[in-house]
């Protein structure tokens, strides 16, 4: 299939093949709403900055981006209104270069950026290897309840918070919880 050039994100998305490379188009503002990706491709904003590719997930969606399977996204906006940026499933996801934003309002205890309700498997070593985790790199968090809910297995890990004047970037990652043993 040769590269071409699609409608909408939705479009693009269901046309790649698994390890394609998805380049969103700067400017103006791209819906993204409830978008479920179950092959392993990577998503990057065509601008300089993450302000300059803007995904939009408006009130009544539950996610601008849903993901299936290991996914990369960089370089890119994305603004919900109501619900989640990312929901996480299964696979690997990285977040990187990123500004993720819920919008202020009264149902803020619903808004998370990132939700991963993904499942390691360690009673069923086959499974294991199949790795599920969200790591994020040099992104900006703005809004919601808080930055990050897992309804799964996995937890926080080696989280670290830059504040500037301006802003505040996180590098962290989303990985297998631990249970402490008792001595």
């Amino acid at each position: 299939m040769e590269p071409g050039v699609y409608p909408n994100l939705e479009a693009a998305v269901s046309a790649a093949r698994p390890g394609d490379t998805i380049l969103v188009a700067a400017g103006g503002t791209h819906v993204a709403c409830n978008i479920q990706i179950k092959k392993t491709i990577c998503i990057i904003g065509g601008g300089e900055l993450p302000d300059d590719t803007v995904l939009t997930c408006s009130r009544g969606s539950d996610n601008a981006l849903e993901f299936l399977s290991t996914c990369k996204i960089a370089n890119l906006t994305i603004r919900a209104e109501l619900g989640c940026c990312l929901l996480h499933r299964s696979g690997r996801l990285t977040i990187q270069e990123c500004l993720l934003q819920c919008e202020q309002n009264p149902l803020d205890y619903l808004s998370f950026p990132i939700i991963s309700t993904a499942i390691e498997y360690n009673s069923f070593p086959s499974l294991k290897g199949q790795g599920h985790g969200v790591t994020v790199v040099r992104t900006r968090i703005e809004g919601g309840a808080k930055a990050v809910r897992t309804n799964g297995t996995l937890a926080l890990q080696h989280v670290r918070a830059i504040y500037s004047r301006s802003s505040v970037f996180f590098w962290f990652e989303v990985g297998e919880k631990v249970e402490n043993a008792v001595h």
